[in-house]
């Protein structure tokens, strides 16, 4: 079975199809990083679309996800983000727990996993 990497870097890629499956790495807000948890998740959330896109699917077909907040105290401003985003009736399985990220401007990170349609 071929393996597609998306956006391949030194030490990782941003996507990886395998199959039917397509992984994503955590994806932070590179533009609005230092900004708000609500900015911050917009942006991620559309980054994401944009990989699911790439590697032929889509939020709707969206299997499981990770939410890292540096503060959990954040959640209700990135889960009205999320709701707003997440396709009604497609939910994914989720996780959110409040974790010390990359570098100190990340406030979210979301790691995804969707099926291919």
């Amino acid at each position: 079975m071929n393996i597609r990497r998306i956006g391949v870097g030194p030490r990782m890629s941003q996507a990886v199809v395998h199959g039917d499956t397509v992984y994503l790495a955590g994806q932070v807000a590179a533009e609005a990083a230092g900004k708000s948890v609500a900015e911050q998740t917009r942006e991620i959330l559309a980054t994401i679309d944009k990989l699911l896109a790439e590697a032929g699917t889509d939020k709707t077909r969206l299997l499981s996800t990770t939410v890292y907040l540096v503060d959990i105290a954040a959640f209700a401003e990135m889960n009205a983000v999320w709701q707003a985003w997440v396709a009604p009736g497609a939910t994914p399985a989720r996780a959110t727990v409040e974790a010390r990220l990359a570098a100190p401007d990340y406030a979210v990170e979301v790691v995804c996993v969707a099926a291919k349609t």
